[in-house]
């Protein structure tokens, strides 16, 4: 039988272990943990340090470039495990995701048990999972020339890349899971595909957020207070004035606060529009789940505002958008053909 239980399942599993992924990747952010390894390698970088030696031979790696010299020179080595330790599991989550999601595909394909369709969309969940790979290596090594701090762009598009993997991977299991046909109202779809953007938008500006520290700058709300203010709302910071909102501090975290506005507002016209429809069961949880998350996730983003961006709040943040993205996923799924 193609597209049984057990694709379904591997497809599942390929979506927790993304989540896991980006749980562990906004710790390795939050923590500075992220120019730890400096050197990549494939097969033999999933292995650790295993003795005083090794640790101390990658420690003095480690202090040939930018961030010890310029941030952690008072590091020790003890100090130096700690953020080493986080980068590695990240890494590893990755190659383990590659595992899971290369070997079953090829048991899949030579016993034949998937068809031409989810051929084709797993092979572009492989492409994106390489792709994935190499923006994390395209971002580290941005942070290792004469800045200690990876590109903020590059931050961008590695994290919104793992959103979209994830997205796409769900999207293949939920086919799978809901083959039948279905008639679909165009309308409240394309503002559903709409919602769905502004979202994105969200995390590519989140992420910018996160890869410029702006979250420990304006820390009040709902006015950005400190510095000079523009209309009390954002400080200029360079010219042209373009690029204060996708380069400075204050800026970003201006178009982050207001696309929040936004997000909401989209999901609570989805919500309203569709009291006027015919739903059916699992239509009707989407939608709701929609707002509930939507709401939560604007608390926790300005709890994790005002409180300066603890870890934990700064991962729990990350999560909600997660779980947002999951629902929006589910939601535009069960308003498509």
């Amino acid at each position: 039988m193609k597209d049984n239980k057990k694709v379904v399942y591997w497809l599942l599993t390929g979506c927790f272990l993304i989540f896991i992924m980006v749980i562990v990747g906004g710790i390795t952010r939050l923590t500075h943990s992220g120019l730890s390894i400096s050197d990549y390698k494939l097969i033999s970088g999933t292995i650790p340090p295993l003795n005083e030696q090794e640790w101390v031979e990658a420690f003095e790696l480690y202090k040939q470039y930018p961030e010890y010299q310029k941030l952690h020179y008072h590091f020790n080595l003890e100090d130096f495990k700690d953020i080493y330790f986080w980068e590695w599991i990240h890494r590893v989550i990755g190659r383990l995701i590659g595992v899971v999601f290369l070997i079953p595909f090829l048991y899949f394909l030579f016993t034949r048990q998937l068809t031409k369709p989810t051929i084709k969309k797993a092979l572009i969940l492989l492409f994106l999972g390489a792709f994935q790979g190499f923006l994390g290596w395209y971002m580290v090594k941005s942070g290792l020339v004469d800045i200690p701090a990876v590109s903020h762009y590059r931050l961008a598009m590695h994290l919104t890349t793992a959103f979209i993997t994830f997205a796409y991977t769900f999207w293949v299991a939920l086919d799978l899971i809901f083959p039948e046909k279905k008639k679909v109202n165009t309308k409240f779809r394309n503002l559903i595909r709409w919602g769905m953007l502004v979202l994105i938008l969200q995390i590519v500006w989140g992420a910018f957020v996160a890869g410029l520290d702006a979250g420990w700058i304006h820390n009040s709300w709902p006015l950005m207070t400190e510095g000079k203010l523009i209309h009390e709302t954002v400080y200029i910071e360079q010219s042209p004035l373009w690029k204060n909102f996708v380069e400075g501090k204050s800026g970003v975290q201006f178009v982050h606060r207001y696309l929040a506005y936004i997000v909401v507002a989209v999901i609570l016209a989805i919500w309203y529009r569709s009291r006027k429809l015919q739903l059916s069961r699992l239509q009707k949880n989407g939608i709701n789940s929609l707002l509930i998350l939507v709401f939560a996730q604007f608390i926790l983003g300005v709890f994790t505002l005002i409180l300066a961006v603890p870890t934990w709040l700064g991962v729990t943040h990350q999560v909600g958008a997660f779980f947002l993205l999951t629902a929006m996923t589910f939601t535009l799924h069960r308003f498509s053909r």
